[in-house]
């Protein structure tokens, strides 16, 4: 067949330029029409031909159409009855399409540096790289990382970070440690659903050259063996996982950017001299990829349902992760199910690597082919009516006005938390991102938890929205609180019997049994200790002289006095920690500690979630 292909290459030249001439006689692919996806975007890289394939005189086979974001394909056919060879043509439409003359940065620039600035706000990014052996996958990926470690260590990215990266490699059902000598590790789920890679050491990078050496170790230690196509070809899943820390809201999620290098693919004439070691590696690798396939599509459909449609639609699209250790390994990337109510913020750019050598058509069609069933495209639809409880239909005008009537005293910037964006895209936004927006409100009022309330109180309202239109029933939520009863509004710490105008009287002279307060504790020594909460429980003076706090120390000393070196009145208070699940918090009931008022900073409003048995800030 090679040999056929260059003994008729001229005429397939010919046979090409009549097609570019009137390029709708190719077969469409299924993937065409409808609007990208934002947050997951399918990209076709088609390297150079290399200096062997031309001098054995093979042509191109794969080319770029135009400005458009289409790749056309032609086989060059044998005639059955004598005659001429004919021409096949197939048209593959993606998201972004590089040529032969497209550098890697280029590629760096256009799609993947977004997906830094994602992952260090808090949300996951996830590059895949995918193609047949030979087609300059582990090339493209090892500049891409390059590139990504000057973005990350450039100092151009706001706010202080801590990053530490994991390199593992997955080969068949086995994963190994490349940072740790080969060390073989589990993929185990903990009991929270989590997925922890046990046994692989996560390393502190801090500059570009460690993070670089860190890479260049990995990949001289990554699993490679000899094909037809490649002498060095990757037979295993390589994950190079930086976790990037926050150290300003400990309490957030930390931000996860994968770079994936996924085995090399292979046509059935590079097979021909395996044995069965070999075809059973083969078949692994066709099978994760597979089922990676029917996991990013899945993924990809169920965010544009949730958010492009609001409907909260009880039909959801089935995501297989637990079927391969590899798609298992990135459960959190994948998985459909939200955890606390709530799914991190994704996004994902697969590049496939092309090989447009036309004696490999075959392999290459695989390959886009693959790449076009990824592609999951937005459906044209009608801006929905707006809807006073359902923030998938704002604008970024309602939104707006939404955010200064709901944000509490004093009320978030609305043009500063979103400048652009919809009520839908806000959803989306990564969690400690948000926080941050929030944060940047002129005068510095704003704290930290007014801030992750008002992120609770508005995902919550779209989980309550969801519900709502799923079921055709009326929000609880909606009604006003004028409506409720008294034992409902007793789920929340605010004041049931303060006067409207209360809160324009300051906190500290309406203190009472229940009220939630943010202090600053003070140590033996004096000095301002980390911020806690905690609820009021007395005045300290109220107690027995038996009582103790946490720390031992008796709260009511035997002569009365309540005023310790001009210390004003202080209240005894149970202390309110952090509970298992991001953003809830348990009162501790038999934890208590002495509050000076001086020491109290503001109220906090916590509202108790009978679904999770846990404590919640509010606004």
């Amino acid at each position: 067949m090679e040999q056929f292909l260059i003994d008729n290459a001229d005429r397939y030249k010919w046979l090409v330029q009549v097609f570019k001439s009137k390029p709708t006689s190719a077969k469409a692919g299924t993937g065409s029409g409808g609007s990208a996806n934002p947050d997951f975007l399918v990209s076709a890289r088609i390297r150079p031909l290399l200096p062997d394939e031309i001098a054995q005189g093979f042509p191109e086979g794969v080319y770029s159409r135009g400005e458009t974001n289409i790749v056309d394909l032609h086989e060059l056919k044998k005639p059955v009855k004598g005659g001429l060879p004919s021409l096949t043509s197939f048209s593959y439409p993606v998201d972004r399409v590089f040529g032969p003359d497209a550098t890697t940065k280029q590629i760096y620039d256009d799609i993947i540096q977004p997906l830094i600035p994602w992952a260090w706000g808090g949300g996951v990014s996830t590059m895949f790289a995918y193609g047949q052996t030979g087609s300059g996958k582990t090339f493209t990926v090892s500049g891409l990382e390059e590139y990504m470690a000057e973005t990350l260590m450039g100092g151009g990215l706001d706010g202080e970070r801590k990053l530490y990266m994991t390199i593992i490699e997955l080969a068949g059902q086995s994963a190994f440690d490349l940072l740790n000598s080969r060390k073989h590790i589990s993929i185990l789920e903990d009991s929270y659903g989590n997925t922890q890679l046990a046994g692989a050491l996560e390393h502190h990078i801090t500059t570009k050259s460690s993070c670089l050496e860190l890479i260049k170790v990995a990949a001289s230690l990554r699993r490679t063996a000899p094909t037809l196509k490649n002498d060095s070809s990757s037979r295993s899943h390589a994950i190079c996982r930086i976790r990037i820390e926050n150290p300003s809201i400990p309490s957030a999620e930390d931000g996860l950017l994968y770079l994936i290098d996924l085995a090399g693919s292979e046509a059935a004439r590079d097979k021909t001299t395996h044995d069965a070691a070999r075809m059973k590696e083969a078949k692994e690798i066709n099978t994760s990829l597979s089922v990676l396939k029917d996991c990013i599509r899945g993924r990809a459909l169920v965010d544009l349902d949730d958010l492009a449609s609001g409907s909260g639609s009880t039909k959801k699209a089935y995501v297989p992760f637990r079927h391969c250790t590899l798609t298992k390994t990135l459960k959190h990337v994948f998985d459909p199910a939200p955890t606390a109510g709530m799914r991190r913020s994704c996004k994902t750019v697969v590049v496939a690597c092309v090989n447009p050598c036309l004696a490999d058509t075959n392999a290459s069609k695989n390959t886009l082919r693959y790449a076009e069933m990824l592609r999951v495209v937005v459906p044209a639809k009608k801006t929905p009516a707006y809807e006073p409880s359902v923030p998938t239909t704002w604008n970024n005008e309602q939104l707006r006005e939404w955010i200064t009537k709901s944000s509490g005293t004093p009320p978030i910037s609305a043009p500063l938390l979103a400048p652009t964006e919809s009520g839908a895209q806000l959803l989306r936004l990564p969690i400690p991102q948000f926080i941050a927006r929030c944060l940047e409100t002129p005068g510095g009022g704003v704290s930290p938890e007014q801030a992750q309330a008002f992120q609770s109180k508005f995902w919550q309202l779209h989980i309550d929205s969801s519900r709502s239109r799923a079921t055709s029933a009326t929000a609880d939520k909606d009604k006003s609180e004028a409506k409720l009863t008294r034992m409902e509004r007793l789920d929340s710490s605010a004041d049931v019997e303060s006067p409207p105008d209360a809160k324009d009287v300051p906190f500290k002279e309406r203190i009472r049994p229940g009220m939630v307060v943010s202090y600053r504790a003070v140590g033996k020594a004096g000095a301002l200790g980390p911020k806690q909460m905690g609820v009021v429980l007395s005045r300290a003076g109220a107690v027995g002289e038996r009582v103790r706090d946490v720390y031992g120390v008796q709260v009511n000393p035997r002569d009365g006095d309540n005023q310790e070196e001009g210390r004003g009145e202080r209240y005894l208070c149970s202390m309110v920690i952090p509970a298992i699940l991001p953003g809830a918090y348990d009162v501790s009931l038999w934890r208590q500690v002495v509050v000076g008022v001086e020491e109290m900073e503001a109220e906090v409003i916590l509202e108790w979630d009978m679904a999770t048995r846990y404590h919640y800030l509010t606004v």
